[in-house]
């Protein structure tokens, strides 16, 4: 099974989590820029959250033979923060860069004024970039800030197959079907989706404009959610074809349209010292003797990186 998770939040992750992801199958994913739990608190937390996400990240999922894209913006829940909302002067400079294939995670969180003016004027920067949006939806009155969302993207001008409104569920799938908007559904263990109940969706309205991804973050989530609904689709009677259409074909489709996509494939860990700003995945170096004593004596006090090419973040 190929998979290309399009919503997972891998700064949060492990890199056993990118071992177990590799061996299921995932190749690619996109990782949004959102709420960390702690608030922020100025501009710079951003730009210093947003650099990791186009460098460092992008550097450590590599290791693991996964491709790495992300998401730039400012969510909707700090929108409603006067000490975050700065960073949208910064963010054109971020939406210019490789590896950044939209605009998001925007949208609703209370549906307030200041997130209005932040969801309009980051619409505006999608058009503005060429680049597709990704809209959050409320956790709360998911059906009021559905079609709020959609409200305001036909008002944006933006083309709607430029926009995919996330984690929807049984009672706003339908909307967003009449919008012409790409559809996503985020699969959790408690809470949000299944996999069961996205099969019955999947058989219900069919495979088009559909995404599926784990959204796996700090909190209770898991990032083999996409393995399971493939597993899933499987079992009710999908075909092969059917599941790499939604966990492949489909998110490479929405995201494509950056034109910033990269998918030639890379091996998996392979335990190489290279570096990203001085810093390797390795937590120290190697044992090479057969007594780790021994190894630790002979390796105390130099450098990891010795000899290692610095694999550096590439920019347009």
């Amino acid at each position: 099974m190929r998979i290309f998770d399009p919503h997972i939040h891998m700064t949060s992750r492990t890199t056993d989590d990118y071992e177990r992801m590799y061996a299921a199958g995932v190749r690619a994913l996109v990782e949004p820029a959102f709420w960390l739990g702690q608030p922020r608190t100025n501009v710079g937390s951003f730009t210093d959250y947003f650099d990791g996400l186009i460098g460092w990240e992008r550097f450590r999922a590599a290791q693991f033979g996964i491709r790495h894209h992300c998401t730039i913006a400012l969510n909707p829940k700090e929108a409603n923060d006067p000490r975050c909302t700065d960073v949208l002067q910064v963010l054109p400079r971020y939406l210019a860069k490789d590896g950044v294939v939209a605009v998001g995670e925007i949208g609703y969180d209370s549906m307030t004024p200041a997130e209005d003016e932040a969801f309009e004027a980051q619409l505006a920067l999608a058009v503005e970039h060429q680049l597709p949006a990704l809209v959050h939806t409320p956790h709360r009155d998911k059906i009021t800030g559905t079609r709020r969302s959609l409200d305001m993207v036909r008002a944006s001008g933006i083309d709607p197959a430029c926009v995919v409104i996330d984690h929807l569920n049984e009672v706003t799938v339908e909307l967003v079907l009449e919008s012409g908007c790409w559809m996503a559904f985020s699969i959790y263990p408690d809470t949000k989706m299944d996999p069961d109940r996205m099969v019955k969706i999947l058989q219900r309205y069919g495979l088009d404009r559909m995404l599926v991804n784990s959204a796996a973050d700090w909190g209770r989530s898991d990032p083999l959610r996409t393995l399971r609904t493939g597993e899933a689709m499987l079992a009710a009677g999908f075909t092969e074809q059917d599941v790499d259409a939604v966990l492949w074909h489909n998110p490479v489709a929405f995201y494509g349209q950056s034109g910033r996509l990269v998918l030639d494939e890379l091996p998996g860990f392979a335990g190489a010292a290279e570096t990203f700003a001085g810093n390797s995945v390795l937590r120290g170096p190697r044992a090479t003797g057969a007594d780790p004593a021994e190894s630790a004596d002979a390796t105390e006090g130099a450098d990891a990186t010795e000899g290692a090419e610095p694999v550096k973040a590439r920019t347009r």
